[in-house]
């Protein structure tokens, strides 16, 4: 039992993490892509703060990958976030009358209300405009942390974000 309890609090911790999804263009000579800029007037959904914490920290880590920022680039990077409020489960009470006889259903809430952040990076070609690299990330926030604990969670999130770029094949 003990066994089963300890499984099951990993799987839920593990869970609560940073989860990230990829896709590319199928052919794509990723070696191609030393120079990056950003889109004019993203609407990334950041905040001013959260913004300026965010292109920082990607600057950073797409220029210990080897990239340059530069104003004929070979790539042009897209950010969007969005964010989406689950509230706290209800419980519920039930009760029902069958041939057999009749029975009672209590329903405990588990969790808390949380907020979810969406993260899309899309690279996009600069020639042809065509996108040919996306990562998705997915992960809880908390609006209400500090400004170094919400650096300290778009370094993770960026990390995830890039650690399968460029892909191999």
């Amino acid at each position: 039992m003990k066994q089963f309890l300890a499984l099951t609090l990993v799987l839920f911790l593990s869970s609560c993490g940073i989860m990230v999804t990829y896709d590319y263009e199928k052919g794509t000579d990723f070696s191609q892509y030393k120079t990056y800029n950003y889109f004019d007037n993203m609407q990334t959904g950041l905040s001013e703060l959260d913004a300026k914490r965010f292109f920082q920290i990607l600057d950073s880590q797409l220029q210990n990958k080897g990239f340059t920022l530069s104003e004929t680039p070979d790539f042009i990077i897209d950010v969007k976030s969005s964010s989406a409020y689950k509230p706290k489960p209800s419980s519920s009470v039930g009760m029902g009358v069958g041939s057999h006889g009749g029975g009672v259903s209590v329903g405990i809430p588990i969790g808390q209300s949380s907020v979810t952040r969406k993260l899309i990076l899309d690279f996009v070609d600069g020639t042809t405009q065509q996108l040919f690299w996306q990562a998705v990330s997915s992960e809880p926030t908390a609006p209400e942390n500090s400004p170094e604990a919400r650096s300290a969670q778009f370094q993770k999130v960026i990390s995830k974000l890039l650690e399968k770029y460029p892909p191999t094949k």
